[in-house]
C-alpha cells in the first residue's frame, strides 16, 4: 500500500512539492489556510494550519509522513507538535530557516528530519555562477555534485556512443570514474533501466535524456605575487583616503597648529630649544601638561597666545578625538578593511547576504575562490559570519553602478543576485549587464514561472527559482529515507537516496546488477568492508548484510521498498 501523506503550507515551494507527489501517484492530502483555485475540497483541506480539527480533517492519524512546507519557522514548529501529539509516529518532514534549530530537534525527536529551502538551493546558485548548467546537487564520497542533464541532439559529441563507455573510464584516466557519475537514463523510445541498456550495449540516440553527476573541483590557491601585492598597497591607500578623509584632515589641521605654537614659541624666545617648545606646544594643546617655563617669563601677548591656543586645541582634540574614535569603532574602519581587500580579477560578487547569499558565499570559499558580497544592510544578521571567513563585504546597493564599480565587476569570474527581493535582483542584473556585458549574471527569482520567463526576456546566464530547486528534494524525502539528491526528467522524479542492507532486505544476496534490472534503480556505488565499490566492480558484487547501497530510482517506484526499507534508509 502506497503511503498517505499531508503536505502542510501550500505556498511556492508546498504547492510544488504537492504537485510532484500527485504526479508520482503519491496519496497525498494538502492543507492550506485558503482555497486554492482548481484543486477539489477533498484533495486540499482549508483551515488554520496547527490546528488540530484541520490536521484531522486531512487524516493526520492515519498518515505515514506529514511535509511542513510553510517558509515561517515558529509555525511550522507548532504544527509539528501537534501532529507529534496527534500521531505520536507519523514521519515528519519539516522546513526550517533556522538550520540550527532543524539539526537540534532532528537529534531529539525521531522520524523528523529538516531541511532548507537555502540549503539545497544555494549550491545550485553556486555551480552556476561556476560555469556548470547544474539542474540540481547529488551528495556522493563525502562532496556536493552538480548534476546536469544532456540531451542527446545530432551535434552531441555522445551521440552514437555505447552507454558502457560513459559508464567506467578507469582504463583510460585512473581514478577517472569518480570525476563523473551517470544518475539517470530516459530514452526517447521505449523504456529500458540504465543498467540493461548498459548490459545490451545501447548506444545513444536522438532524443535520450541523460542525467550526469560531475565531481566538483577546488581551486588551489593562488600565491600572491609582488606586484600583486603592491596593487594591492597602492589600493589600500586610495582607500584608507577615502574612508579616512575626515581623521586625515583633523590630523593636519592638528599638526599645523602644534607647528604654529612651536614656532611662535621658539620666535619669541631664542632661549626655548625647538624641543622644549613642541613638548609644551603639545602638551598644552592635547591636556597632557607640558614643561610651564617656556610661558613663566614670557610676555603678556605670548599668554594671551597660549590661551587662545588652549581654546583651539581642546576643540580640535575634541573633534579629532570623535572622528579617530568613530573611524576605528565605528563602521569606517571595517569598510576601509573591506574595501582594500577587494579582489582584482576572477572573483565572484554576490549581492544579497540572505540565507541563500551566506552559504553560496561559504561554498565558494570553501572551492578555493575569491568572493567579495555587497550587502545593503549593516546589521544583516551573517556579516559577522561572512567577516569570520576573511570575505570582504561593501555595503551599499548592488544597483548602484559605483558600487559594483568598486567591487572590481569589469574584471568579475560572475556576479550573483540573491537579495530577498525579485526586483531588486532584476535591478542588479540589468545595471550589471549595462556596465559588463561579459561577465556572467546568475539571478535569484521566486516564482519559477517568471523565473524562466525572465531568462528568456533579457537573456541573463541563469535565472532559478529556489522553490522549484527545492521541491523535488522535499518530494523525494516525503516518498521516503534521507535523500542524497533527486531531480525532475521530462516530468519523471527520480530519487538517490542510500540504504542499509539488512537480512531481511529485499536486495540482500542478490548480484547488484540483477536487483538494478529487476527493481528499475541505478547503482552508485556501495561501502563495504571499509572501502567503495563502483563501475564494473558494482555491477558484478553481492549484497551482503551490513553493506550500504547508494542508488537512484524513479519516485514511483519508492513505495515498493517502504514496508522493507523505512527503518533501514540512512543519512548520507
Amino acid at each position: 500500500m502506497k503511503p498517505r501523506i499531508i503536505v502542510c503550507g501550500l505556498g511556492r515551494t508546498g504547492y510544488k512539492v504537492f504537485r510532484l507527489l500527485r504526479q508520482q501517484g503519491a496519496l497525498v492530502v494538502g492543507i492550506h489556510y485558503q482555497a486554492i483555485p482548481g484543486e477539489r475540497a477533498g484533495d486540499v483541506i482549508v483551515g488554520e494550519l496547527h490546528a488540530a480539527s484541520t490536521l484531522k480533517a486531512a487524516g493526520i492519524q492515519q498518515a505515514h509522513t506529514l511535509v511542513i512546507a510553510g517558509g515561517d519557522d515558529a509555525l511550522n514548529l507548532r504544527i509539528m507538535m501537534q501532529a507529534r501529539v496527534l500521531n505520536p509516529r507519523i514521519r515528519i518532514i519539516n522546513r526550517f530557516f533556522n538550520t540550527s534549530l532543524g539539526e537540534r530537534l532532528d537529534h531529539a525527536l525521531p522520524e523528523h528530519l529538516s531541511m532548507s529551502v537555502a540549503g539545497l538551493a544555494a549550491p545550485v546558485f553556486t555551480f552556476a555562477a561556476l560555469g556548470s548548467q547544474a539542474i540540481g546537487q547529488i551528495k556522493l564520497f563525502q562532496q556536493t555534485w552538480p548534476i546536469q542533464e544532456e540531451y542527446i541532439d545530432e551535434n552531441h559529441p555522445w551521440l552514437g556512443k555505447k552507454l558502457s563507455e560513459l559508464w567506467d573510464v578507469r582504463d583510460s584516466v585512473p581514478e577517472a570514474q569518480r570525476t563523473r557519475m551517470l544518475i539517470y537514463y530516459l530514452p526517447a523510445e521505449g523504456e529500458i533501466d540504465l543498467v540493461s541498456a548498459l548490459v545490451s550495449g545501447q548506444k545513444l540516440q536522438v532524443g535520450d535524456r541523460l542525467i550526469v553527476g560531475t565531481q566538483p573541483r577546488i581551486r588551489c590557491s593562488r600565491k600572491s605575487t609582488l606586484l600583486s601585492r603592491l596593487v594591492k598597497i597602492l589600493t589600500s591607500l586610495r582607500h584608507f583616503q577615502t574612508h579616512a578623509q575626515a581623521v586625515v584632515a583633523m590630523s593636519v589641521v592638528l599638526l599645523v597648529i602644534i607647528a604654529i605654537a612651536t614656532l611662535t614659541y621658539t620666535s619669541a624666545d631664542t632661549a626655548v630649544s625647538v624641543i622644549d617648545a613642541l613638548y609644551f606646544a603639545v602638551g598644552m594643546i592635547t591636556g597632557a601638561g607640558g614643561n610651564d617655563k617656556v610661558v613663566e617669563h614670557a610676555s603678556t601677548s605670548i599668554k594671551l597666545f597660549t590661551v587662545l591656543m588652549m581654546l583651539i586645541g581642546a576643540a580640535v582634540i575634541g573633534l579629532f578625538y570623535a572622528l579617530l574614535n568613530d573611524f576605528v569603532l565605528g563602521s569606517h574602519f571595517k569598510q576601509f578593511l573591506d574595501a582594500a581587500r577587494v579582489p582584482q580579477r576572477n572573483h565572484y560578487i554576490v549581492c544579497g547576504l540572505g540565507g541563500i547569499g551566506i552559504k553560496i558565499v561559504q561554498q565558494l570559499h570553501a572551492s578555493g575562490h575569491d568572493v567579495i558580497v555587497i550587502e545593503r544592510d549593516p546589521n544583516n544578521r551573517f556579516v559577522n559570519t561572512a567577516r569570520g571567513l576573511g570575505i570582504p563585504i561593501m555595503h551599499g546597493d548592488g544597483s548602484f553602478a559605483a558600487i559594483l564599480q568598486a567591487s572590481n565587476l569589469e574584471n568579475a569570474a560572475a556576479l550573483i543576485a540573491v537579495t530577498n527581493d525579485d526586483a531588486t535582483n532584476m535591478e542588479i542584473a540589468l545595471k550589471a549587464k549595462a556596465l559588463t556585458p561579459k561577465v556572467p549574471v546568475i539571478v535569484h527569482y521566486a516564482d519559477p514561472d517568471f523565473a524562466r520567463m525572465a531568462q528568456q526576456v533579457f537573456d541573463f546566464e541563469t535565472v532559478l527559482s529556489p522553490a522549484e530547486l527545492a521541491a523535488p528534494a522535499f518530494a523525494a524525502a516525503a516518498l521516503g529515507g534521507r535523500i542524497l539528491g533527486s531531480g525532475i526528467t521530462a516530468d519523471s522524479l527520480w530519487v538517490a537516496f542510500a540504504t542499509l542492507i539488512t537480512p531481511s532486505h529485499p536486495f540482500c544476496g542478490q548480484r547488484v546488477r540483477d536487483a538494478a534490472m529487476s527493481a528499475n534503480f541505478v547503482p552508485l556505488y556501495i561501502e563495504t568492508n571499509n572501502q567503495t565499490v563502483h563501475g564494473w566492480d558494482l555491477l558484478e558484487t553481492t549484497l551482503s548484510a551490513g553493506d550500504i547501497l547508494y542508488l537512484n530510482m524513479p519516485a514511483n517506484r519508492l513505495h515498493q521498498l517502504w514496508q522493507h526499507t523505512r527503518s533501514q534508509l540512512v543519512a548520507s
